[in-house]
């Protein structure tokens, strides 16, 4: 069967992602209300029902907004490391011990037929990481909500088939935009997210011969749009030797329309 991915949502109103295999459903952050991500579900023929777990990046609202109305609905097993469970408390409501479970940064978790391998970012959460997906030798891997690329991070994610990879905001965009400098600062800042172009710069270093698609996500809805993403991302990549529309492509991600189901 293959694994398949569809980015449902991906912006700063709310995240969420979905991969499947022949034997696991998983469902990555839910940062939109339980009735828009059922919603999206319906945009690509499948059930909130049928999710096998739900894998938590970190505890900010745009990646856990709906998360305890579908647990609690659909009696959903969550994955999310400690420093993140605890900084969930409150948030979002009452999740039964039987639901809870352990994910650790930096460590490799088997559901099933496919392999999920965590990896820390730099971002103002409790201890936000992401995840590396590998399925009969492919490999797709998703980063967001970092401030900047380590090489520590490079080496996890290089030369993956897919990425699912931040392009947050124009750098003049977010300058001259309405707001206010502690907030432009704090997006700026190592703990914040990646621009446009440093997105670019990362993507060159991390491609590899096997890299077939990327998706710019968690695009910013003030300081960003689509296109000025794709062509600033383009433009990097062509300065490095590497043309988008050749060996791989650069895709579009909505905050509130799914990605096309597509095979990795």
């Amino acid at each position: 069967m293959g694994m398949q991915f569809s980015v449902l949502a991906s912006g700063s109103t709310g995240n969420a992602f979905y991969i499947e295999t022949e034997r696991q459903r998983l469902l990555v952050d839910a940062g939109l209300s339980g009735k828009q991500l059922e919603q999206l579900f319906a945009q690509i023929d499948r059930q909130l029902q049928d999710i096998t777990a739900v894998l938590v990046t970190h505890e900010h609202s745009d990646h856990i907004k709906g998360l305890g109305v579908i647990a609690r609905k659909y009696r959903l097993p969550i994955y999310a490391n400690e420093k993140t469970w605890k900084a969930m408390e409150g948030m979002i409501g009452e999740i039964p011990t039987e639901q809870k479970f352990i994910f650790p940064s930096g460590k490799v978790q088997s559901f099933g037929d496919l392999d999920v391998e965590s990896f820390g970012v730099s971002h103002d959460a409790a201890e936000p990481m992401f995840y590396v997906f590998h399925h009969e030798g492919k490999k797709l891997a998703l980063m967001t909500d970092t401030g900047y690329v380590s090489d520590r991070m490079k080496g996890t994610i290089e030369n993956a088939d897919v990425f699912i990879f931040e392009s947050n905001h124009d750098v003049e965009m977010l300058r001259m935009g309405k707001y206010p400098w502690n907030v432009k600062r704090r997006i700026l800042s190592d703990v914040g997210h990646i621009s446009n172009e440093e997105a670019g710069l990362a993507l060159a270093d991390v491609i590899g011969d096997r890299t077939k698609r990327i998706y710019l996500a968690h695009l910013s809805q003030d300081n960003n749009i689509k296109e000025l993403a794709r062509m600033t991302v383009a433009q990097v990549l062509a300065n490095k030797g590497l043309e988008a529309g050749g060996q791989f492509d650069l895709y579009d991600t909505d905050p509130k329309k799914a990605t096309a189901l597509v095979y990795v």
